[in-house]
């Protein structure tokens, strides 16, 4: 039996349609930033982000984002595993 060779950008799609259904958005981030050790200041690129927003401005933004998406089951329960 010959492997049907598929492009490397199919495969990672499907493997994070995968995490993504299975373990949700939060796991699936914090699982793969471990294969990274990340680059950049974050505390200066943040403060450079969101130097012109307000704390309410930036609530209203994370609320209207939830409304569009609603949480996977897995993004607000406590990690059993």
């Amino acid at each position: 039996m010959i492997a049907e060779t598929r492009p490397l950008v199919e495969i990672t799609q499907d493997a994070l349609d995968l995490l993504y259904r299975e373990l949700g958005v939060v796991a699936t981030t914090r699982f793969l930033n471990q294969f990274t050790a990340g680059f950049g200041n974050y505390t200066d690129e943040r403060r450079a982000l969101l130097a012109d927003q307000s704390l309410e401005e930036a609530l209203t933004a994370v609320r209207a984002y939830q409304a569009r998406r609603p949480p996977h089951e897995h993004d607000c329960e406590p990690s059993s595993r």
